[in-house]
Order: structure tokens, then C-alpha cells, then sequence
């Protein structure tokens, strides 16, 4: 029994999902006559065009397919970039707007009253000879999934993982089929459009690291919570958004950046949190060769801190991403468990100064050596990927038994007394001075509940505005009848 026209089959009391091949995807958008537009790809050929040739039927689909390969005709076409770059989501939008103008201009409503016209665009850097750089791109399409209704857009930035020019052109044609059949077919669903766009693909060919919805059809769509998605499904290894909400590129952001690190629940973010960044931001700037224009803090969430009971709560992350939003901050997520993976990802963009801030117990998490077994060094190669570059770690203290513990205090296990005394000495471990021991009897878990128990009192544990926020959002929980049966 068949369940739709496209991929779902009923066998049995079984539900099987098939995956069109690329020919069929390519097929179905050309028979469908209402489908109309056009293919401007620039860099690496025109992979995703050549598909819809093949796959015949092109004449109702096709309006025109070009390649502005070189760089002067590029720059005559749609301009020249401020940055004299090419591979730039600034490009491919100006090639999208441009097409699509042009398809408007020439084809008549009258004339074709009920075609949905689009515009297919990508701008890549292919594995350069020397194999050094694997290459890079922008994608993306402008669209109407009705005659007369505004245009939709997609935008993906992808990241090559094979190290063959010509098989980084055939992932990227797969690609640019699976966006289009998508965008036109699984626009009501992101999510499985998402999943859908490594159908015939693999994740050892492709990374996604960044893609924002727009448009009529994604008015609805938040774009952080499809940012979570690509994590979740291991498109990347990490994402990120700045105060106003938005998906950025992590390359275009940490490029050459002095990069300052806090991780954290943030379930809600706490005066502690919020005293922490400014002590360790103050610190890490008068650090030598540390330039506050060229310095970017970055309030990190791994994947397992937004786990709930197996599954990612996507209502709490929203929440803790709104909050840091608001008080103006950078959010990355990633699946980054360990905290050399965190500083390996960022050394792939900056050789500049890092540091990291964090708090008693993270640091003796740090020296434990269960977390390294995988490694065939053990805990000696990690220290050896977090400590190598000029990385220094700002040490919040704890108060345990009424005794505030900091660097000099604190305890390993006996194994690594002397590899902690190692880095302490040659300056990587420093504490943060100056902070309010008040601070220290504030627990997010602890307000939390409070929040969800309808208590009163947690809103002096939080920066001010914050606990405005989550009141008037009704963010983590907060249910004012809550607090009136409290009160009763």
C-alpha cells in the first residue's frame, strides 16, 4: 500500500521510508509544469543543472543556465563585492536577486499565469591543488510555491569533507537537486526538508553549517531552532547566533578573533555567569596581544546540556537562547563533549590568543582521566590539543563547606597533582579575582526550581532585566498562577 506519491511505503504494519534517487527528483520538478526558473552556479561548474538536463523533460523547467566563471563578467553581472571575495553569502544573494528580476523582466505574467518561478544559485571554491584548503560554498534558492505569492528563500553554507575537486562537484550537484525538490516539495515540514538534503549523500562527503529560511512559506520558522537541528543530526559539529537571533557563519566570526569561551547550562543564566564573563573579559583584555576590536566572547551550550530525559527540550533551549540574546551575547552549540574539541574547533579559524572561562568543578572535571580513554594518548594528548596554543583558563572559585575554593585550593586526583601543578606554574591556570562571594550560594538548578515551584526570591539571583524577561515570556516554566497557589 502506498502512502504518498514520493517516499513512504506501508508493508505490513512496517512503515518504510524510501529515498528518490537523484534522476527521479530532478524528473519530478521537470514534469511539473508550473516549475519554471533559472541556474546561475559560479566556481565549480554547472553540477546541478547537468542533472536536469539528464534527466529529460528540461525544456519546462529550465529558463536559462549560466556560469559567470569569469571574475570580470561575475563583477559586470551583479557587481563587485566590497571584500572583492566571490565565495560570500553576499554573492549568492545578489545572484538570486539579480536572476530573479531578470525572470520577472522577461516572462510575462499574461503569458505564463500559473508558473512558480525560481532561481538556483551557488558560488564554490573547490580542494585547491596542494589540498590545503578542502573548499567551501554558498547555496541557495529563490522561489514562489504559489503564481502570485512573494518569494521563499533558502541559504545554506556548506563545507567540503572529500579531498577529490571532481567528487566535491558530484556532492555538490546531488546537493543543489535535494535543495530544489525540497524547497518545492518538503517546504511545510524544515525539519525533513533539513534530513532530505543528504539523501544519496553521506556526512563524510558534506558538512551544513549554517541555513536560514525566509519568505512567506518559513514565516514561522525559527531559524535557531533549525540551527539545532543541523547539530542534532551531525551536519556540523557546531553553530552559532549573535544578540539579534540570527544564524552566522563560525568561519566569518572567529576568523583571526581573540576568542574568550564560557560554558554553560545558562538554565537561567545567573549573576555567577554573568560575573564570571566580566571578570575573565576584563582579565583576558589586558592579556598581551589581546585587542578588544579583534576579541569575541562566546557563551558556549554542548548538545548534552540540552538533553532532557534522552531528548533535546526545544522549548528550554529557545528559552536560554533568548535570554543570552537579550543580554547581548554570542551563543554557540555544538557536540563538543570534551574542552580540547572546543579549542580545536576554534584553532581551525584563529591562531590568535583563547581563553576560557569556567568554574571549580568544570576545571577538576578537566584533570579526570575517564574522559580520555578513547585517546590513544590519553589524557596527556588532549591537554596536549587544549594547552598547546596560547590558551589560558580564568577560574571562577566555589564555596564548599563555607571555604572558597580556587586554583591553590582545589584538589585532583593524586595521578594528575603533578600535571595540574605543571600548567598552574607556567601561568595557563590563573584565578578570578575581585568577585562577590555572595555570588557563590547561587545555583542555576536551584533557581530553576524555584521558577517551577512558583517561589519568589530567585529574581535577586539573576542579572538585572533578566528575571523581566522570563516573566513577562512565561520563560522555564514560569506560570503566575503558580506563585498565587504558592502564596495561598
Amino acid at each position: 500500500m502506498k502512502l504518498n506519491d514520493n517516499d513512504i511505503t506501508l508493508k505490513g504494519d512496517r512503515i518504510i521510508e524510501h529515498v528518490p534517487s537523484t534522476k527521479d527528483k530532478a524528473l519530478r520538478i521537470n514534469l511539473n509544469e508550473n516549475i519554471y526558473g533559472t541556474f546561475a552556479e559560479i566556481g565549480a561548474g554547472q553540477e546541478t543543472v547537468r542533472h536536469f538536463f539528464r534527466a529529460g523533460g528540461s525544456s519546462g523547467t529550465i529558463a536559462k543556465a549560466m556560469s559567470a566563471y569569469d571574475k570580470d563578467f561575475s563583477d559586470a553581472i551583479y557587481g563587485v563585492e566590497e571584500d572583492g571575495r566571490y565565495v560570500t553569502e553576499s554573492r549568492l544573494k545578489k545572484m538570486l536577486t539579480h536572476e530573479v528580476k531578470l525572470i520577472e523582466s522577461r516572462l510575462k505574467r499574461d503569458k505564463h499565469p500559473n508558473k512558480m518561478f525560481f532561481s538556483y544559485a551557488n558560488t564554490v571554491a573547490t580542494i585547491d591543488f596542494a589540498k590545503q584548503f578542502k573548499g567551501h560554498g554558498w547555496v541557495g534558492i529563490k522561489y514562489q510555491v504559489e503564481p502570485d505569492e512573494d518569494y521563499n528563500e533558502i541559504i545554506l553554507h556548506i563545507r567540503f569533507r572529500e579531498n577529490d575537486a571532481r567528487l566535491q562537484q558530484e556532492t555538490l550537484g546531488i546537493l543543489g537537486v535535494n535543495l530544489i525538490y525540497g524547497a518545492f516539495y518538503k517546504y511545510n515540514d524544515p525539519k525533513k526538508l533539513l534530513r532530505y538534503l543528504y539523501d544519496n549523500l553521506d556526512k563524510d562527503q558534506l558538512e551544513i553549517d549554517t541555513i536560514n529560511f525566509a519568505g512567506p512559506r518559513f514565516a514561522d520558522v525559527d531559524n535557531r531552532l533549525i540551527s539545532l537541528q543541523l547539530v542534532k543530526n551531525g551536519m556540523t559539529d557546531a553553530v552559532m547566533f549573535n544578540p539579534s537571533g540570527q544564524n552566522i557563519l563560525p568561519a566569518a566570526v572567529l576568523y583571526k578573533k581573540n576568542i574568550l569561551a564560557l560554558r554553560g547550562s545558562f538554565r537561567p543564566v545567573t549573576k555567577v555567569n554573568m560575573d564570571m564573563y566580566e571578570k575573565s573579559y576584563k582579565m583576558f583584555l589586558e592579556e598581551n596581544k589581546v585587542d578588544k576590536d579583534k576579541t569575541l566572547v562566546v557563551f558556549e551550550i554542548t548538545l548534552s546540556n540540552l538533553r532532557s530525559e534522552g531528548e533535546i527540550d526545544e522549548r528550554d533551549f529557545m528559552d536560554r537562547a533568548e535570554l543570552l540574546c537579550s543580554l547581548g551575547q554570542t551563543v554557540m552549540i555544538s557536540n563538543f563533549q570534551e574542552y580540547y574539541k572546543v579549542v580545536e574547533y576554534f584553532s581551525s579559524y584563529t591562531k590568535a590568543r583563547m581563553g576560557l572561562a569556567m568554574g571549580v568543578s568544570n576545571l577538576v572535571d578537566i584533570f579526570d582521566e575517564k574522559y580520555y580513554r578513547h585517546l590513544s594518548g590519553g589524557i596527556l594528548e588532549a591537554f596536549g590539543k587544549l594547552f598547546y596554543r596560547d590558551l589560558k583558563v580564568y577560574l571562577y572559585p566555589m564555596k564548599e563547606d563555607g571555604a572558597v575554593i580556587n586554583s591553590e585550593t582545589l584538589k585532583v586526583h593524586p595521578r594528575m597533582k603533578e600535571l595540574y601543578k605543571f600548567f598552574k606554574f607556567n601561568g595557563k591556570v590563573v584565578d578570578i579575582s575581585d568577585i562577590d562571594e555572595q555570588n557563590l550560594d547561587i545555583f542555576s538548578r536551584e533557581v530553576l526550581k524555584m521558577i517551577n515551584k512558583g517561589q519568589t526570591g530567585w529574581e535577586d539571583m539573576l542579572p538585572e532585566g533578566v528575571a523581566e524577561i522570563i516573566k513577562k515570556n512565561h520563560l522555564f516554566g514560569y506560570d503566575p498562577k503558580k506563585l498565587l497557589a504558592e502564596q495561598s
